[in-house]
């Protein structure tokens, strides 16, 4: 295939918009369907702890210090999903069916950046349960943090409260991709069958392929 200007790439996608416009309409349209009404909506509750010395007081918190407890983040999450935290949660919220596993995958634990302050998320299909959960989860975790890690002053900055929105799935978000995808792909599909297509159309086609001088031409008639 020959290089193509701007002006034979508009005249290519216009010939055939109508396949543009539909597989573009037709990969948003289904994604919405599937992420609104197949999909399962999953909510967030954050719990936020402040973590520190019992001997802290705001004038004497240095950087080095957070930095140790920007490093003690992962030791927290690993304790947060731990069998230990788990078992307990489960346990103390009475959820029945729910093995250590499935909860740990339900929990997360990120740090505020150059604070001492962790917030404990908890994922789950119920946003009242996702409340329980980080709540319950945060308070046995400054239980056994104070016993492993000897950290007496764990305070609980922000309770969970109970989501309005679902954080997945993000239908926006989804749509916009596969209005992207199915755009691409419409294009590409139309320049594949312009690619193919070797059929004569036009005089100007006569006298690009063939080399011939058009004399005369056949109008076509309705009827």
């Amino acid at each position: 295939m020959e290089e193509l200007t701007l002006k034979d790439i508009i005249l290519i996608v216009k010939k055939r918009w109508w396949i543009v416009f539909t597989i573009t309409v037709l990969a948003a349209t289904t994604v919405a369907a599937v992420s609104i009404f197949a999909i399962k909506p999953v909510y967030q509750a954050d719990t936020t702890l402040y973590i520190g010395r019992s001997s802290d007081t705001q004038d004497t918190i240095a950087y080095n210090d957070l930095l140790v407890n920007n490093q003690l983040v992962n030791d927290y999450r690993e304790l947060v999903k731990s069998r230990m935290v788990s078992s307990t949660v489960i346990k103390e919220l009475k959820l029945k069916g729910m093995t250590e596993g499935d909860l740990a995958r339900k929990l997360n634990v990120n740090s505020k950046r150059d604070t001492r302050l962790i917030v404990i998320s908890a994922l789950d299909e119920d946003p009242e349960l996702a409340r329980a959960i980080a709540d319950k989860v945060a308070e046995v975790f400054k239980r056994k943090v104070a016993d492993i890690m000897k950290l007496e002053n764990v305070q609980v900055i922000d309770k969970a409260f109970t989501p309005s929105a679902p954080v997945k799935p993000n239908v926006r978000f989804n749509v916009a991709v596969a209005a992207l995808l199915g755009l691409v792909v419409s294009l590409g599909l139309v320049f594949l069958i312009e690619y193919m297509d070797n059929t004569i159309k036009t005089p100007e086609d006569v006298e690009k392929y063939l080399g011939l001088p058009v004399i005369a031409t056949i109008p076509r008639f309705e009827d």
